[in-house]
């Protein structure tokens, strides 16, 4: 095995060890919620026992409070199941819209952090292409991740997804901070890899404060 391709097989571990960690995170902040909550309930109960009456309404906020907690964990298991069969088959048929619309969930928590807001608008239609599942979803978030760095002043990075007569693109836009990224930066050879090994291309538009990604509609098995 060369030193490149053990670099990118390691740099696709990290990529996927880095979704996993920040899923269990949220998926521990759902359930240390459902704790507390539970604990408060036993409480209640406790001065129901000592004779103490309440109002049954604070039993009700409580336990709407858990049910919360529980349809949040649900969806962040869903979305992990999503992108763990992200890595099923080599080459799949998916719907950028959709394939995008989960990477920008799993973004979310990081986005939080640095305090951007990430805002998608949808296609106007399905967009349909052939690609490499998991190479698609670690390129994506390689192009969330920097577009954050590159949001400037104005902490939000919008998305649209379109199809063109040159193929299916994404565009990242309103990044403020890209007068001050040298051209040389970015793409990295860790992004040139996927882009190659997905057919696609990557321009950075400093003017006009855009990241461009375009995308080959069919990639053969």
């Amino acid at each position: 095995m060369s030193c490149q391709h053990k670099n990118n097989s390691w740099a696709g571990f990290q990529f996927f060890g880095e979704m996993s960690a920040s899923i269990s995170h949220e998926i521990k902040n759902a359930l240390a919620t459902i704790n507390e909550t539970a604990g408060l309930l036993e409480d209640l109960t406790l001065l129901l026992e000592k004779g103490k009456p309440l109002e049954p309404e604070r039993f009700k906020i409580l336990a709407g409070r858990i049910m919360k907690q529980v349809q949040r964990a649900d969806t962040i298991v869903k979305n992990m199941n999503r992108f763990a069969h992200s890595t099923d088959e080599p080459v799949k048929d998916v719907e950028l819209g959709e394939t995008l619309e989960l990477m920008l969930t799993l973004s979310e928590r990081f986005a939080s952090m640095r305090g951007v807001k990430l805002e998608p608008k949808s296609p106007l239609g399905p967009i349909a292409i052939t690609t490499i599942p998991f190479f698609l979803n670690h390129l994506l978030w390689l192009c969330v991740d920097f577009a954050m760095n590159a949001a400037g002043q104005g902490k939000t990075v919008g998305l649209l997804t379109e199809e063109t007569e040159n193929g299916p693109q994404i565009r990242f836009t309103r990044l403020e901070g890209l007068v001050g990224v040298r051209t040389d930066e970015f793409p990295t050879q860790r992004e040139k890899t996927l882009l190659d090994a997905l057919k696609a291309e990557l321009k950075v538009n400093t003017e006009a404060g855009e990241l461009i990604l375009v995308l080959s509609g069919n990639i053969s098995p």
